[in-house]
């Protein structure tokens, strides 16, 4: 998603121009501090507002900052408003300043996995539009009928992102679209990072949340996989636009040269790698990252 800027007007030509420019989605992320300042909801909503085929999607919510009755509400009302052009992406949360910055506990991971499988099983049932009672550890519901009724049936595709084997398997049980994340911790050896960022690391995730859905009962080739590009030095007409993750900030030099997250070359060199990665893995949804212009060019190649 640009940053919200004034004149609006020319926030909205550059969203406007991402749709033109052949992109299926685009997707604001959800953070506080460090001068974050976009507010998901409504951003999702302006940018629905002024384009006519281009998808909005959260990429991805904290849950911890969200209630699930509220955020069903915000997420119908949006998937109306935008006459069904909304992906809702959730996560369990990782940023501590996200937490520390507003004052929520940042609890251990299996509590905030749990939180999230209780709202995502909150959020379907509302979806459902039936009277809804829930009684968990985190989240109580009472004689709530989900409304309004969405666009999007069952309910708008849900997102689930993670690079751990515990949030792979949450998300092949109970999410449309799982987004696989490399895991880039201070504390894994600089051989584990390899691996994560490594084709065979890939597969490795690929192969859990398939035997993860299988396991829930659900048919792993209904699932849509999707990756984020980190690193992207693309040529075009003799010039060069580059665009790299923050998550890659601290890594040493070389350690992700050979990683299909990364794409080096031409724009049909780039388009050829992405396709290779499909066939390689199954995953067909690629976040190519902040600089829709740069990689403009590889969209093109691929339509």
């Amino acid at each position: 998603m640009p940053v919200l800027r004034r004149p609006l007007e020319a926030w909205r030509d550059r969203v406007r121009q991402i749709e033109d420019l052949g992109f299926h989605t685009v997707t604001v992320a959800d953070h506080l501090g460090d001068g974050w300042t976009m507010d998901p909801m409504l951003t999702m909503a302006s940018a629905a507002a002024a384009t006519t085929d281009l998808r909005v999607a959260t990429g991805v919510l904290c849950n911890d900052f969200y209630h699930p009755v509220h955020l069903h509400r915000s997420i119908s009302n949006l998937d109306l408003l935008s006459d069904g052009r909304v992906t809702l992406g959730l996560g369990a949360g990782y940023r501590v300043i996200d937490y520390e910055v507003s004052g929520v506990p940042f609890d251990p991971a299996p509590v905030r996995i749990a939180r999230l499988t209780e709202s995502i099983a909150v959020l379907k049932a509302l979806f459902g539009g039936e009277r809804v009672e829930f009684t968990g550890e985190h989240f109580q519901i009472r004689d709530l009928v989900g409304a309004p009724q969405t666009v999007q049936r069952p309910h708008p595709p849900i997102l689930v992102g993670g690079g751990g084997r515990r949030m792979l398997e949450l998300a092949a049980r109970s999410a449309d679209i799982v987004n696989i994340n490399p895991r880039l911790s201070r504390d894994l050896s600089i051989e584990r990072i390899r691996h994560e960022l490594s084709v065979e690391g890939l597969i490795a995730k690929v192969d859990i949340i398939r035997n993860a859905a299988i396991a829930a009962g659900r048919d792993p080739d209904e699932l849509r996989l999707q990756v984020n590009m980190l690193d992207v030095r693309v040529r075009d007409g003799g010039a060069e636009h580059h665009w790299t993750s923050g998550l890659l900030g601290w890594l040493p030099q070389g350690v992700y040269d050979q990683s299909p997250l990364v794409l080096d070359g031409d724009a049909g060199r780039c388009a050829e790698a992405l396709l290779e990665l499909r066939e390689a893995t199954g995953i067909t949804e690629i976040h190519l990252g902040a600089n829709a212009a740069a990689v403009a060019p590889i969209v093109d190649k691929l339509r």
